[in-house]
C-alpha cells in the first residue's frame, strides 16, 4: 500500500468512498469532498442518478477524481469487491460515508407493518454491515481513516409511528459503535488508528424541498451542506477525538 502524502486531518489525497451517493445528501458530500481535494469513489444502487451526481461533482471542481460504481451492497461478497477495486485502482481507502437511507412508517404503533422492518433492515442495517466489515482493515492501513453514519434523532427517541425505522437506525448507531470499539482495541496504547462516528440529524433539508414548500420552516432540520461540511470536519481532528462518537448536527434529544 502507499503511504498517504496529506497532513493528517486534511482531506487533500485522500481516497473516500460514499454509499448511497446518488440523493441529496450524496450529491452535496460529493461535492464537498471533491472540493476539500479528495477522491471520492461513489456508490449508489440507481446508476442514472448515480452518473448525474457524479458529473456534477466532477464539473464543479475541475482536475477532481470522482468515479462513481453501481454496488449491490445487500451482498457482502459485491462490496468486499468494490473495496478491492478501489484499493487496487487508488491505492488505499481514507473513509466511508455511510448515506443509504429509507423510510417507513404508520399513523399508529397498531397499524404498523412488519413488511416495512424486512425493507428498512436490510436499507439501514444491512448496508452498515457490509461496509463496515468490508472496509475495516482498509480504514485502519489508512491511519488516518474515518467510518461516519448518517443517523437520526428518532433513534434515541422512538415515536409510535416509527418503531421500525428508529429501532434500524438504533440498530445501524450499534454497530458502527461496535466498529470504533474495533478500532479502538486495534490501537492500543497508541490510540484507534481510524475511526467510526455516528452524525445525527432530525431530518434532512435541500434547496429543492424549500422551493416546493415556500413557506415551511423545516425547524431542526439539517441542509445537506451542513452535513456535507461536518462530515468533511470529521478528518480535522485526531481520530481518538472522533472514534464512538454521536456528532449532534440538532438539538440532542
Amino acid at each position: 500500500m502507499t503511504t498517504p502524502t496529506y497532513a493528517t486531518g486534511r482531506l487533500d489525497g485522500a481516497v473516500v468512498a460514499v454509499a448511497g451517493a446518488a440523493g441529496p445528501a450524496g450529491r452535496a458530500t460529493l461535492l464537498r469532498l471533491a472540493e476539500a481535494g479528495a477522491t471520492v469513489v461513489a456508490a449508489d444502487a440507481d446508476p442514472a442518478r448515480l452518473a448525474e451526481a457524479v458529473d456534477a461533482a466532477r464539473y464543479a471542481h475541475g482536475g477532481a477524481t470522482v468515479t462513481g460504481d453501481t454496488v449491490d451492497l445487500l451482498d457482502l461478497g459485491a462490496t468486499r469487491a468494490w473495496v478491492d477495486r478501489t484499493e487496487k485502482e487508488f491505492g488505499r481507502v481514507d473513509g466511508v460515508v455511510h448515506l443509504v437511507g429509507g423510510w417507513r412508517g404508520s399513523a399508529t404503533f397498531a397499524e404498523t407493518d412488519l413488511a416495512d422492518w424486512d425493507v428498512l433492515h436490510n436499507l439501514l442495517v444491512r448496508t452498515v454491515q457490509h461496509t463496515s466489515l468490508a472496509f475495516q482493515e482498509s480504514l485502519q492501513r489508512s491511519r488516518n481513516g474515518r467510518y461516519l453514519l448518517i443517523s437520526a434523532a428518532g433513534a434515541s427517541k422512538p415515536t409510535a409511528g416509527n418503531a421500525a425505522y428508529a429501532a434500524s437506525k438504533a440498530a445501524a448507531e450499534a454497530w458502527t459503535l461496535a466498529l470504533a470499539d474495533a478500532f479502538r482495541k486495534a490501537g492500543g496504547e497508541e490510540g484507534p488508528p481510524a475511526a467510526a462516528a455516528i452524525l445525527i440529524v432530525k431530518a434532512l433539508v435541500h434547496d429543492a424541498m424549500r422551493a416546493e414548500r415556500p413557506n415551511a420552516k423545516f425547524a431542526g432540520f439539517t441542509d445537506v451542506k451542513e452535513l456535507a461540511e461536518a462530515i468533511a470536519g470529521a478528518w480535522e481532528k485526531p481520530a481518538q477525538e472522533v472514534n464512538g462518537k454521536r456528532l449532534w448536527l440538532t438539538p440532542q434529544s
